[in-house]
């Protein structure tokens, strides 16, 4: 059965059609026969409680410059949608969390992928303290002193903000690195929020392995190895991205982290490892869906949507 899919992202004439996963998702419904609509936060409203987009008809094409056509605009209670994909990136700010909000109104009625009040809740860099004993040793802090005492105890740690994305403001600090100071005045003047202080993962340098998870299931993996004197190995920093199979403890963590992803109504979760050690849930707009088809894993959109014309067909 056909379905009307709106897809709430930052604009399409904007992304890198090569490496992103919602491009990933639009090609595949669009293949199935799925009407596909295009909006960006902005465009929504709330009237009297009745949630409203101003949606474009949507059509894309797997060539870059040339990847999308839209539609004339047209102003719709977002409720008339069987799907709506929320698939912005972060930051996670105010923006992002009234969005939600919003959003929450039509689900489940109109199914929102993912889950909205569960995308709101889920932070990546909190919702991934749930499980403590798969991580290595965080701190969640501003406060200088804990910093402090963190670092006397682990020696080299990462600096990051709790809300970031993409690898950016991404720090290691050697344990006698002169720049402490001036990098938790930078913090402290940048962010309101707390920071996240890790451990450091010398076995970084040989990859942080994103692996997806769909409705609770592993499904495929990508290992990100780091440029060449660069910590980071986002692939919008540069970092390589090689073929990967699932380690056995890498196994175990999606089978503890599987049943609560599934519950809360998470479709499409992306998870970053290194060297065994869970670092964050992704469940805003996880990445890594067309680097795995390329180097010959699975196409895993074509597993979400499946997931998805099964929810829908259950309601």
């Amino acid at each position: 059965m056909a379905l009307k899919v709106a897809v709430q992202m930052d604009h399409i004439a904007r992304i890198n059609i090569a490496g992103d996963s919602t491009f990933a998702l639009l090609l595949e419904a669009q293949r199935r026969g799925h009407a596909l609509y295009h909006y960006t936060p902005e465009r929504m409203a709330m009237r009297d409680g009745v949630v409203f987009a101003t949606i474009e008809p949507l059509t894309v094409k797997d060539e870059a410059g040339a990847h999308f056509a839209l539609g004339e605009k047209v102003r719709v209670p977002l409720a008339e949608m069987d799907v709506v994909l929320m698939r912005q990136d972060p930051p996670f700010d105010m923006a992002y969390v009234t969005a939600t909000h919003l959003l929450e109104r039509i689900h489940p009625k109109t199914l929102v992928v993912n889950d909205p009040a569960h995308v709101r809740n889920a932070p990546e860099k909190i919702f991934v303290t749930e499980f403590p004993d798969l991580m290595p040793p965080t701190l969640i802090s501003r406060d200088l002193d804990e910093i402090k005492a963190f670092r006397a105890e682990f020696g080299d740690v990462v600096m990051k903000p709790l809300y970031g994305n993409g690898g950016a403001a991404v720090f290691r600090l050697a344990a006698d690195d002169l720049n402490f100071g001036s990098l938790y005045d930078l913090f402290a003047t940048t962010f309101r929020e707390p920071w996240v202080i890790q451990r450091f993962l010398p076995a970084v340098k040989h990859g942080d392995k994103r692996i997806i998870l769909v409705d609770g299931a592993a499904a495929g993996a990508v290992n990100r190895v780091p440029s060449e004197g660069d910590l980071r190995s986002n692939m919008v920093r540069g970092g390589a991205a090689k073929p990967t199979d699932l380690t056995p403890r890498e196994q175990e963590i999606c089978a503890r982290i599987g049943p609560s992803l599934k519950k809360m109504g998470l479709i499409f979760v992306g998870i970053d490892v290194i060297d065994g050690n869970l670092t964050e849930i992704n469940v805003t707009s996880p990445t890594g869906l067309r680097a795995i088809k390329r180097l010959g894993g699975p196409d895993i959109a074509v597993e979400i949507w499946d997931k998805i014309e099964d929810k829908r067909a259950a309601r």
